[in-house]
Parts: C-alpha cells; structure tokens; sequence
C-alpha cells in the first residue's frame, strides 16, 4: 500500500508560537505614554530639558517625587515589553523564512534600546529618591550630571537603536514580502530619523528626530505585529 506524500510546495508553513508581537506593542507603547503624562506638567511644573539650568531640575525632582518614581516603574515595564516585542517579531519573521543580517540587526537594536529604556527609568528612579535632589543642599550639578545621562540614553541612543529594530524588520519584511512595501519603506524612513538623532548631541535642533522616531516607531511596530502573517507556504520567496 502506498501513502500519498503531502505537497510541501503548497502546504504552509506556521509560525513559531509565541506573544503576539502586535499586542505586546500597544502594552509597551500605553505604558510609556502614561508614564509621559505622569512626568508632565506636576504641580505646574514641566518636565526638564536638557537646556535648564540645575535649580530647575532639582525643583522638579525634589517636588515630583513619587509621580516620577511611579512613572519610572512604568517605564521599566514598557523596556521590558519592547524586549518582548523584539523576541516575539523576530522569532516569528524567522518562522516564516526570513533570516540574515536583518533579523540580527533587528534583534541587537530591539534589545539595546529595551536596555537603554531600562536603565533610563532606573537613573530617573534615583533622581526622584530623597536627598539626591534637595533644594537645602548643593545637589544641583550631580541632579543635572544624572539627568543629561538619563536624557542621553533615552534620547538620541535609544532613538537610533530603536531605529535598527525597524530597518532590520522593514528589510526583512519587505525583501521576503512578510510586509506590504509601504509599510516596509515607512519603517526604513523612521529608522533614518533615528541614525539622524544621534546628531542631536552635537547639534540640539535635531532633537526633534527623537519623538518622531519613538512614537511613530511604536505605531510601526503595532501595525507590523498585526500585519506579519501567522502562517505562509512553504513555497515562498526565498530567504533574506
């Protein structure tokens, strides 16, 4: 008796189980914004900025206190799912047939900027700790030394990581046809918007290369992990 051989050519071929990037996206991206708006606009003050002056800063860390403590606990867990989302998205593209340089490149970016964020939360943390900013003590040059770092590795490095993270996808996605074109081509537009903001530590106007990276980036990321495929035959385009 002979069994028949299935088709492999026109079977498909599952994904790789695992979260769904997608989801995990929207719970990094809901946690960040809240943490955003816990930063802003406290007691009327505003959030600093790399230009002000150390009074300033030690004003606001030493009168926001346990907002930005708790907003930086939620910052770590918006680090931790974009670490999540990075795994999920480039285990699932490799699944599907995509390999090489841009998943690693995805992959390394994804996971340096989930780091830099982590660290990030954690030196805002601090300066929200009793007695490192004190008005009654001269703490201002350290607050504003840990706040330019803070800024430094949620800025411009965590802008241009995060821009690796979706020229890797974007590549991959679109020279496997995992992601229609203009998805693929928005995501390597950002992802020069974010090599472009590291020029922000020389030249501050290109700043402004940051929140078009980040949140963008996350809307990219969302949409990505609802479009990539759950399942693709087993005959299609080769890989990348």
């Amino acid at each position: 008796m002979t069994v028949p051989l299935a088709n492999s050519a026109s079977s498909p071929r599952p994904a790789a189980p695992g979260p769904h990037p997608g989801i995990v996206a929207i719970v990094s991206m809901v946690l960040f914004c809240v943490s955003v708006a816990l930063f802003e606009s406290i007691h009327g003050l505003l959030f600093p900025y790399p230009g002000d002056t150390a009074a300033t800063m030690v004003t606001y860390f030493s009168t926001a206190a346990s907002r930005v403590q708790f907003g930086a606990f939620l910052q770590c867990g918006s680090a931790i799912a974009l670490g999540i989302v990075t795994a999920a998205a480039t285990n699932r593209m490799r699944s599907l047939g995509a390999c090489g340089i841009g998943i690693r490149v995805a992959f390394f970016g994804g996971s340096l900027a989930a780091a830099l964020s982590l660290l990030e939360a954690g030196v805002v943390w601090i300066l929200a700790q009793p007695g490192i900013a004190d008005v009654s003590t001269q703490t201002g040059p350290l607050v504003r030394a840990l706040y330019l770092f803070a800024f430094m590795l949620d800025g411009p490095a965590y802008a241009g990581s995060l821009g690796l993270l979706l020229a890797g996808l974007a590549v991959a996605g679109l020279l496997t046809r995992l992601l229609p074109r203009w998805l693929a081509w928005f995501g390597l537009v950002l992802a020069a918007f974010g090599q472009l903001s590291y020029l922000s530590m020389l030249v501050p106007s290109f700043g402004i290369l940051i929140p078009l990276t980040r949140f963008p980036g996350y809307l990219w990321l969302i949409a990505a992990g609802f479009i990539l495929p759950k399942a693709i035959r087993a005959s299609s385009p080769s890989r990348v």
